[in-house]
Protein backbone atom coordinates (compact mmCIF):
# COMPACT_ATOMS: atom_id res chain seq x y z
CA UNK A 1 0.00 0.00 0.00
CA UNK A 2 1.27 3.37 -1.01
CA UNK A 3 2.36 5.77 1.71
CA UNK A 4 0.29 9.22 1.61
CA UNK A 5 2.95 11.94 2.31
CA UNK A 6 1.92 13.51 5.16
CA UNK A 7 1.36 17.77 4.08
CA UNK A 8 2.76 20.49 6.26
CA UNK A 9 0.49 22.83 7.76
CA UNK A 10 1.94 26.84 7.27
CA UNK A 11 3.12 27.05 10.50
CA UNK A 12 5.66 24.18 10.63
CA UNK A 13 8.09 26.58 9.64
CA UNK A 14 7.44 28.99 12.25
CA UNK A 15 7.33 26.41 14.86
CA UNK A 16 10.63 24.63 13.99
CA UNK A 17 11.99 28.90 13.78
CA UNK A 18 10.67 28.92 17.40
CA UNK A 19 12.24 25.75 18.56
CA UNK A 20 15.37 26.73 17.33
CA UNK A 21 15.12 30.19 18.99
CA UNK A 22 14.01 28.82 22.38
CA UNK A 23 16.89 26.28 22.23
CA UNK A 24 19.41 29.01 21.99
CA UNK A 25 18.08 31.79 23.78
CA UNK A 26 17.53 29.87 26.90
CA UNK A 27 20.99 28.46 26.91
CA UNK A 28 22.97 31.96 26.09
CA UNK A 29 22.60 33.39 29.29
CA UNK A 30 25.41 33.86 31.39
CA UNK A 31 26.25 32.38 34.25
CA UNK A 32 28.71 33.40 37.20
CA UNK A 33 31.07 30.07 37.09
CA UNK A 34 34.02 29.42 34.03
CA UNK A 35 35.38 26.90 31.79
CA UNK A 36 38.42 26.13 33.26
CA UNK A 37 40.68 25.31 30.46
CA UNK A 38 39.74 26.34 26.26
CA UNK A 39 38.79 22.46 25.31
CA UNK A 40 36.15 21.99 23.09
CA UNK A 41 32.94 22.31 25.40
CA UNK A 42 30.40 20.18 23.65
CA UNK A 43 33.16 17.35 22.54
CA UNK A 44 32.92 13.85 24.25
CA UNK A 45 35.15 11.49 23.84
CA UNK A 46 34.42 10.26 20.08
CA UNK A 47 34.68 13.68 18.93
CA UNK A 48 37.19 15.14 16.46
CA UNK A 49 38.63 17.57 19.18
CA UNK A 50 38.76 14.60 21.99
CA UNK A 51 40.04 12.01 19.38
CA UNK A 52 42.59 14.24 18.44
CA UNK A 53 43.74 15.03 22.24
CA UNK A 54 43.95 11.36 22.71
CA UNK A 55 45.56 10.11 19.73
CA UNK A 56 48.58 13.04 20.91
CA UNK A 57 48.49 12.02 24.60
CA UNK A 58 48.68 7.88 23.30
CA UNK A 59 52.28 8.65 21.35
CA UNK A 60 53.59 10.43 24.33
CA UNK A 61 53.22 7.58 26.60
CA UNK A 62 54.95 4.28 27.12
CA UNK A 63 53.62 1.27 25.04
CA UNK A 64 53.99 -2.35 25.17
CA UNK A 65 56.46 -2.01 22.48
CA UNK A 66 58.53 1.01 23.15
CA UNK A 67 58.82 2.87 19.99
CA UNK A 68 59.97 6.45 19.13
CA UNK A 69 56.58 8.06 16.91
CA UNK A 70 58.23 9.28 13.63
CA UNK A 71 59.34 12.85 14.52
CA UNK A 72 59.01 14.01 10.68
CA UNK A 73 55.29 13.51 11.32
CA UNK A 74 55.49 15.21 15.02
CA UNK A 75 57.31 18.21 13.38
CA UNK A 76 55.07 18.37 10.62
CA UNK A 77 51.92 18.69 12.76
CA UNK A 78 53.36 20.94 14.47
CA UNK A 79 54.41 23.21 11.88
CA UNK A 80 50.71 23.02 10.36
CA UNK A 81 49.28 24.16 14.17
CA UNK A 82 51.91 26.88 14.56
CA UNK A 83 51.59 28.63 11.00
CA UNK A 84 48.27 27.95 10.25
CA UNK A 85 46.36 26.92 13.13
CA UNK A 86 45.16 23.66 11.51
CA UNK A 87 45.59 20.12 13.70
CA UNK A 88 45.06 17.11 11.39
CA UNK A 89 44.68 13.06 12.58
CA UNK A 90 43.96 10.38 10.56
CA UNK A 91 43.40 6.69 11.85
CA UNK A 92 43.00 3.03 10.06
CA UNK A 93 40.45 0.71 12.22
CA UNK A 94 39.63 -2.69 11.74
CA UNK A 95 37.30 -5.12 13.19
CA UNK A 96 36.51 -9.05 12.69
CA UNK A 97 33.24 -10.23 14.57
CA UNK A 98 32.82 -14.10 15.06
CA UNK A 99 28.97 -15.34 16.44
CA UNK A 100 29.11 -18.91 17.85
CA UNK A 101 25.43 -19.37 16.04
CA UNK A 102 23.40 -17.51 13.42
CA UNK A 103 20.24 -17.93 10.96
CA UNK A 104 22.72 -16.44 8.34
CA UNK A 105 25.87 -15.25 8.19
CA UNK A 106 28.48 -15.86 11.44
CA UNK A 107 31.52 -13.71 10.34
CA UNK A 108 31.84 -10.40 9.55
CA UNK A 109 35.16 -7.71 9.06
CA UNK A 110 35.20 -4.65 8.14
CA UNK A 111 37.66 -1.02 7.99
CA UNK A 112 37.28 2.48 8.69
CA UNK A 113 39.86 4.96 7.19
CA UNK A 114 39.27 8.26 8.51
CA UNK A 115 40.98 12.13 8.26
CA UNK A 116 39.57 14.98 10.41
CA UNK A 117 41.00 17.78 12.12
CA UNK A 118 40.19 21.58 13.11
CA UNK A 119 41.11 24.91 11.95
CA UNK A 120 41.45 27.79 13.96
CA UNK A 121 41.82 31.02 11.65
CA UNK A 122 41.46 33.54 14.18
CA UNK A 123 43.54 32.77 17.50
CA UNK A 124 45.68 30.21 17.02
CA UNK A 125 46.45 27.54 19.64
CA UNK A 126 42.97 28.35 20.37
CA UNK A 127 39.94 26.92 20.77
CA UNK A 128 37.15 29.25 20.91
CA UNK A 129 36.62 29.26 17.25
CA UNK A 130 37.66 26.95 14.99
CA UNK A 131 35.90 24.86 12.08
CA UNK A 132 35.72 21.00 12.97
CA UNK A 133 35.96 18.15 9.61
CA UNK A 134 35.76 14.68 9.16
CA UNK A 135 35.96 12.43 6.06
CA UNK A 136 35.45 8.58 6.26
CA UNK A 137 35.62 5.62 4.19
CA UNK A 138 33.66 2.70 5.79
CA UNK A 139 33.41 -0.42 3.73
CA UNK A 140 33.75 -4.34 4.33
CA UNK A 141 37.03 -6.36 4.68
CA UNK A 142 36.86 -9.57 2.79
CA UNK A 143 33.34 -10.66 4.39
CA UNK A 144 29.89 -10.80 3.12
CA UNK A 145 28.46 -8.66 5.92
CA UNK A 146 30.21 -5.62 7.91
CA UNK A 147 30.18 -5.78 12.01
CA UNK A 148 27.27 -3.16 11.48
CA UNK A 149 25.00 -6.21 10.14
CA UNK A 150 25.57 -9.24 12.33
CA UNK A 151 23.53 -7.70 15.34
CA UNK A 152 20.56 -8.30 12.92
CA UNK A 153 21.56 -11.69 11.49
CA UNK A 154 22.35 -13.24 14.37
CA UNK A 155 18.70 -12.34 15.76
CA UNK A 156 19.77 -9.67 18.10
CA UNK A 157 17.62 -6.46 18.66
CA UNK A 158 20.68 -3.93 19.10
CA UNK A 159 24.32 -3.85 17.28
CA UNK A 160 27.54 -5.81 18.14
CA UNK A 161 29.21 -3.56 16.36
CA UNK A 162 28.13 0.29 16.54
CA UNK A 163 29.85 1.71 13.87
CA UNK A 164 32.40 -0.70 11.26
CA UNK A 165 29.24 -0.87 8.34
CA UNK A 166 29.52 -0.61 4.29
CA UNK A 167 28.60 2.75 3.90
CA UNK A 168 31.62 3.90 1.56
CA UNK A 169 32.75 7.41 1.33
CA UNK A 170 30.99 9.52 3.94
CA UNK A 171 31.44 13.47 5.31
CA UNK A 172 30.10 13.17 8.68
CA UNK A 173 31.80 16.54 10.09
CA UNK A 174 31.82 20.28 8.99
CA UNK A 175 30.60 22.47 11.47
CA UNK A 176 31.99 25.59 13.10
CA UNK A 177 32.59 25.29 16.75
CA UNK A 178 32.75 28.57 19.06
CA UNK A 179 33.30 29.56 22.71
CA UNK A 180 32.39 32.60 24.45
CA UNK A 181 33.62 34.54 27.73
CA UNK A 182 36.70 31.90 28.70
CA UNK A 183 33.74 28.86 27.06
CA UNK A 184 31.04 29.92 30.03
CA UNK A 185 28.78 29.29 26.89
CA UNK A 186 29.67 27.17 23.60
CA UNK A 187 27.41 25.95 20.43
CA UNK A 188 28.34 23.86 17.30
CA UNK A 189 26.28 24.17 14.11
CA UNK A 190 26.83 22.65 10.51
CA UNK A 191 27.30 18.77 10.08
CA UNK A 192 27.08 17.27 13.04
CA UNK A 193 27.13 13.94 14.73
CA UNK A 194 24.72 13.71 17.86
CA UNK A 195 26.01 11.35 19.73
CA UNK A 196 29.98 13.62 20.04
CA UNK A 197 27.50 14.98 22.80
CA UNK A 198 24.53 13.67 23.76
CA UNK A 199 24.23 11.46 26.48
CA UNK A 200 27.92 10.88 27.06
CA UNK A 201 30.30 9.48 29.21
CA UNK A 202 33.65 8.41 29.47
CA UNK A 203 33.36 4.73 27.84
CA UNK A 204 31.42 5.87 25.02
CA UNK A 205 33.95 5.92 22.56
CA UNK A 206 32.91 3.12 19.74
CA UNK A 207 36.64 3.11 18.30
CA UNK A 208 38.31 2.85 21.73
CA UNK A 209 35.83 0.73 24.16
CA UNK A 210 33.05 -1.20 24.12
CA UNK A 211 31.33 -2.44 20.95
CA UNK A 212 27.92 -2.82 21.56
CA UNK A 213 25.65 -0.34 21.15
CA UNK A 214 24.26 -1.19 24.80
CA UNK A 215 27.36 0.64 26.10
CA UNK A 216 27.77 3.17 23.97
CA UNK A 217 25.39 5.56 22.55
CA UNK A 218 21.99 4.64 24.38
CA UNK A 219 20.53 2.35 22.41
CA UNK A 220 17.15 3.59 23.36
CA UNK A 221 17.49 6.65 21.31
CA UNK A 222 17.36 6.45 17.95
CA UNK A 223 19.81 8.91 17.31
CA UNK A 224 20.31 10.25 13.60
CA UNK A 225 23.09 9.50 11.20
CA UNK A 226 25.65 12.29 10.86
CA UNK A 227 23.36 15.74 8.92
CA UNK A 228 22.60 19.18 9.24
CA UNK A 229 22.06 20.70 12.89
CA UNK A 230 23.10 22.71 16.21
CA UNK A 231 23.81 22.26 19.40
CA UNK A 232 24.15 24.51 22.70
CA UNK A 233 25.89 24.29 26.27
CA UNK A 234 26.04 26.47 29.10
CA UNK A 235 27.52 25.78 32.22
CA UNK A 236 25.48 27.63 34.72
CA UNK A 237 27.27 26.79 38.09
CA UNK A 238 30.62 25.41 38.87
CA UNK A 239 28.86 21.94 38.86
CA UNK A 240 26.08 22.29 36.22
CA UNK A 241 25.57 22.10 32.93
CA UNK A 242 22.56 22.60 30.42
CA UNK A 243 23.30 21.70 26.72
CA UNK A 244 20.01 21.31 23.78
CA UNK A 245 20.01 20.61 19.94
CA UNK A 246 18.64 20.27 17.06
CA UNK A 247 19.31 17.94 13.90
CA UNK A 248 18.09 16.80 10.70
CA UNK A 249 16.65 13.44 11.57
CA UNK A 250 17.04 11.88 8.22
CA UNK A 251 21.16 12.84 8.38
CA UNK A 252 22.59 10.97 5.35
CA UNK A 253 26.46 12.04 5.37
CA UNK A 254 26.58 9.88 1.83
CA UNK A 255 24.85 12.49 0.25
CA UNK A 256 26.54 15.32 1.46
CA UNK A 257 24.89 17.33 -1.39
CA UNK A 258 21.53 16.55 0.02
CA UNK A 259 21.90 17.59 3.59
CA UNK A 260 20.13 21.20 3.03
CA UNK A 261 17.21 20.35 1.32
CA UNK A 262 16.67 17.45 4.11
CA UNK A 263 17.11 20.12 6.36
CA UNK A 264 15.12 22.89 5.17
CA UNK A 265 12.69 21.30 2.95
CA UNK A 266 11.53 18.29 5.02
CA UNK A 267 11.79 19.51 7.80
CA UNK A 268 11.58 16.23 10.38
CA UNK A 269 14.11 16.94 13.40
CA UNK A 270 15.87 15.21 16.22
CA UNK A 271 15.68 17.47 19.42
CA UNK A 272 17.26 17.08 22.64
CA UNK A 273 18.18 18.46 25.80
CA UNK A 274 20.09 17.62 28.78
CA UNK A 275 20.79 18.79 32.21
CA UNK A 276 23.86 17.27 34.16
CA UNK A 277 25.74 17.83 36.98
CA UNK A 278 30.09 16.90 36.46
CA UNK A 279 32.68 17.22 39.37
CA UNK A 280 35.14 18.97 37.64
CA UNK A 281 35.96 20.35 34.26
CA UNK A 282 38.68 18.07 33.40
CA UNK A 283 36.68 15.36 34.53
CA UNK A 284 33.38 15.93 32.86
CA UNK A 285 32.57 12.53 31.09
CA UNK A 286 34.43 10.16 34.31
CA UNK A 287 32.78 12.18 37.15
CA UNK A 288 28.90 13.21 35.44
CA UNK A 289 25.50 12.72 36.20
CA UNK A 290 22.85 13.76 33.87
CA UNK A 291 19.11 12.89 32.71
CA UNK A 292 18.77 13.46 28.65
CA UNK A 293 15.33 14.02 27.10
CA UNK A 294 14.51 13.93 23.25
CA UNK A 295 12.43 13.75 20.70
CA UNK A 296 11.38 13.21 17.44
CA UNK A 297 9.51 14.52 14.51
CA UNK A 298 6.86 11.15 12.12
CA UNK A 299 10.04 10.52 9.64
CA UNK A 300 7.25 9.91 6.88
CA UNK A 301 9.53 8.41 3.71
CA UNK A 302 10.94 5.64 6.25
CA UNK A 303 7.94 4.87 7.95
CA UNK A 304 9.11 5.69 11.38
CA UNK A 305 6.32 6.93 13.89
CA UNK A 306 7.13 10.15 15.97
CA UNK A 307 9.04 9.54 18.96
CA UNK A 308 9.98 10.69 22.44
CA UNK A 309 12.50 9.45 25.31
CA UNK A 310 13.92 10.07 28.19
CA UNK A 311 17.95 8.90 29.48
CA UNK A 312 19.84 8.66 33.00
CA UNK A 313 23.24 8.20 33.33
CA UNK A 314 25.65 8.13 36.04
CA UNK A 315 29.31 7.44 36.18
CA UNK A 316 32.51 8.28 38.35
CA UNK A 317 36.03 7.93 39.23
CA UNK A 318 37.73 5.34 42.34
CA UNK A 319 40.88 5.77 43.12
CA UNK A 320 42.03 7.62 39.92
CA UNK A 321 41.68 4.04 37.75
CA UNK A 322 38.06 2.69 38.54
CA UNK A 323 34.94 4.26 36.33
CA UNK A 324 31.99 2.50 37.43
CA UNK A 325 28.57 3.71 35.38
CA UNK A 326 24.88 3.59 35.55
CA UNK A 327 22.51 4.15 32.53
CA UNK A 328 18.77 3.87 31.78
CA UNK A 329 16.67 4.70 28.37
CA UNK A 330 13.05 4.51 28.22
CA UNK A 331 11.43 5.69 24.58
CA UNK A 332 8.17 5.16 22.91
CA UNK A 333 8.55 5.00 19.23
CA UNK A 334 10.86 6.76 16.93
CA UNK A 335 12.52 3.39 15.59
CA UNK A 336 15.31 3.04 18.32
CA UNK A 337 15.61 -1.23 18.50
CA UNK A 338 15.01 -1.59 21.98
CA UNK A 339 12.36 0.86 24.19
CA UNK A 340 13.48 -0.39 27.79
CA UNK A 341 17.11 -0.42 28.71
CA UNK A 342 19.22 -0.45 32.06
CA UNK A 343 23.18 -1.29 31.78
CA UNK A 344 26.11 -0.74 34.18
CA UNK A 345 29.20 -1.85 34.61
CA UNK A 346 33.04 -0.65 34.89
CA UNK A 347 36.27 0.58 33.29
CA UNK A 348 39.71 -0.02 34.76
CA UNK A 349 42.90 1.52 33.44
CA UNK A 350 45.47 -0.98 34.25
CA UNK A 351 48.94 1.35 34.27
CA UNK A 352 50.23 4.57 33.25
CA UNK A 353 49.98 3.56 29.14
CA UNK A 354 46.45 3.52 27.71
CA UNK A 355 45.73 -0.09 28.80
CA UNK A 356 42.60 -0.57 29.41
CA UNK A 357 40.11 -3.22 30.62
CA UNK A 358 36.28 -2.46 30.71
CA UNK A 359 33.01 -5.02 31.58
CA UNK A 360 29.40 -4.31 30.91
CA UNK A 361 26.13 -5.89 31.93
CA UNK A 362 22.74 -4.82 30.29
CA UNK A 363 18.79 -5.80 30.23
CA UNK A 364 17.18 -4.58 27.63
CA UNK A 365 13.62 -5.25 25.83
CA UNK A 366 12.70 -4.76 22.70
CA UNK A 367 9.07 -2.32 21.03
CA UNK A 368 5.95 -5.22 21.31
CA UNK A 369 5.85 -5.95 17.15
CA UNK A 370 2.14 -5.23 18.07
CA UNK A 371 -0.33 -3.51 20.71
CA UNK A 372 -0.41 -6.44 23.19
CA UNK A 373 2.42 -8.78 22.07
CA UNK A 374 4.16 -10.66 23.68
CA UNK A 375 8.00 -8.78 24.34
CA UNK A 376 11.20 -10.66 25.39
CA UNK A 377 13.77 -9.86 27.70
CA UNK A 378 17.35 -9.54 26.32
CA UNK A 379 20.87 -9.15 28.32
CA UNK A 380 24.09 -8.31 26.96
CA UNK A 381 27.15 -8.85 28.24
CA UNK A 382 30.63 -7.32 27.16
CA UNK A 383 34.27 -7.57 28.13
CA UNK A 384 37.12 -5.93 26.46
CA UNK A 385 41.06 -5.23 27.06
CA UNK A 386 42.33 -2.35 24.89
CA UNK A 387 46.37 -2.77 24.78
CA UNK A 388 48.56 0.31 23.61
CA UNK A 389 50.83 -2.19 21.55
CA UNK A 390 52.65 1.07 19.92
CA UNK A 391 52.20 4.80 20.48
CA UNK A 392 49.79 4.80 17.61
CA UNK A 393 48.51 1.23 17.84
CA UNK A 394 45.96 -0.49 20.07
CA UNK A 395 45.02 -3.82 19.52
CA UNK A 396 41.24 -4.69 21.58
CA UNK A 397 40.17 -8.16 21.53
CA UNK A 398 36.49 -8.17 23.04
CA UNK A 399 33.89 -10.88 23.93
CA UNK A 400 30.08 -10.78 23.97
CA UNK A 401 27.47 -12.67 25.42
CA UNK A 402 24.16 -12.23 24.49
CA UNK A 403 21.43 -14.18 26.34
CA UNK A 404 17.61 -14.59 24.70
CA UNK A 405 18.22 -12.71 21.20
CA UNK A 406 14.84 -11.82 20.77
CA UNK A 407 14.91 -12.38 17.10
CA UNK A 408 16.51 -15.96 16.69
CA UNK A 409 14.28 -19.06 16.95
CA UNK A 410 17.60 -21.51 17.06
CA UNK A 411 19.34 -20.53 20.02
CA UNK A 412 18.51 -19.16 23.57
CA UNK A 413 21.96 -17.32 23.79
CA UNK A 414 25.25 -16.93 21.80
CA UNK A 415 29.10 -15.23 21.39
CA UNK A 416 30.61 -12.62 19.93
CA UNK A 417 34.23 -12.96 19.60
CA UNK A 418 35.81 -9.56 18.08
CA UNK A 419 39.24 -8.30 17.15
CA UNK A 420 39.74 -4.48 16.58
CA UNK A 421 42.79 -2.59 15.38
CA UNK A 422 43.06 1.03 15.53
CA UNK A 423 46.14 2.90 14.14
CA UNK A 424 46.03 6.67 14.91
CA UNK A 425 48.08 9.53 13.68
Amino acid sequence: MAMTRRTRDPVSLPRFAFRLFAVFTCLSMWGEASFAQPAASLSGPSSVPAQIRDNDAAARTSAAVDIDPPKELQDANARLESEYGLTLGTDYQALFQHATTSPGAQDAAGNVLRLYGQWSPFERRSADGSLVFKVEYRGKLGTSITPQALGPEVGYAGLTSVTFSDAGGLLTNLYWKQAFDDNRFAFVAGVVDVTDYLDVYALVNPWTDFNNLSFSTNPTIPAPSQGLGAAAGWRFAPDYYVLGGIADANGNPHQPQDFFSSFFNVREYFYHVELGWIGSWEKRTTDNLHVSLWGQDPRDAAGVDRGRGITFSASGTVHERWTPFLRAGYSSGGGAPVDRMVSAGLGYQLNDRSDYIGFGASWARPPAASPGARVENQYTFETYYRLQLLPHVQIVPSVQFIDNPPNNPTADSLWVFSMRLRAAF
